[in-house]
């Protein structure tokens, strides 16, 4: 390993958030997938949950779109809601939906020094009544046009950005936010041998 490259991954490393995360439920297109996975491994996201009910589970996303960034990250897959929101309350406190509704509060809203999960449903039917009732609540994307709605994975964009934006002026970009055993087996997943470390 060249001592560029282990610099890189350090860095993208360090920058890695243990209390952010980004659920996909039954999100068809697989191309739509890659690009969430893509702007995650961007702001930051290490774990990412994807929970398909209606297909099977999906052993490949499209490289092209996702340039490569699943072999970066640690996707989760579950097939049963009430499996995933066990996992999830885990590790994040607050568990918000997107979805049009009277009492969705604006992404703006959404305190991001937290621990949050973010979920993100089918492109057609959005997240299913099941997952929301076990949500904390839901939230929306303001919007001033006439359409009402993003594609999932431009509105997955626009929400984490604004979630790296209030954390990176909270100051959770300056030291290191996942567990080192995480931050140790990630090293040696991507490469790294003893003597990297």
């Amino acid at each position: 390993m060249t001592p560029e490259r282990r610099e890189r991954l350090l860095t993208v490393l360090h920058n890695r958030q243990a209390n952010l995360t980004v659920v996909l439920e039954n999100v068809e297109d697989p191309h739509n997938v890659s690009a969430v996975l893509r702007t995650c491994d961007a702001v930051g996201i290490q774990d990412v949950y994807v929970l398909t009910t209606k297909a099977p589970r999906v052993k490949r996303w499209g490289v092209k779109s996702s340039s490569s960034a699943a072999q970066w990250l640690t996707v989760h897959q579950f097939t049963d809601v009430k499996e995933l929101m066990t996992e999830l309350r885990k590790k994040y406190d607050r568990i918000f939906t997107t979805h049009l509704a009277s009492g969705a509060v604006s992404l703006y809203d959404i305190d991001f020094n937290a621990s949050v999960a973010l979920v993100f449903g089918n492109e057609q039917t959005g997240v299913s009544e099941e997952l929301r009732l076990l949500a904390d609540g839901n939230f929306i994307i303001p919007m001033m046009g006439i359409i009402r709605s993003l594609n999932i994975s431009v509105a997955c964009a626009v929400s984490i950005y604004e979630a790296m934006r209030q954390k990176k002026n909270a100051g959770h970009y300056a030291e290191p936010s996942l567990p080192g055993a995480q931050r140790a087996a990630l090293l040696m997943d991507w490469g790294f041998k003893e003597e990297d470390l």
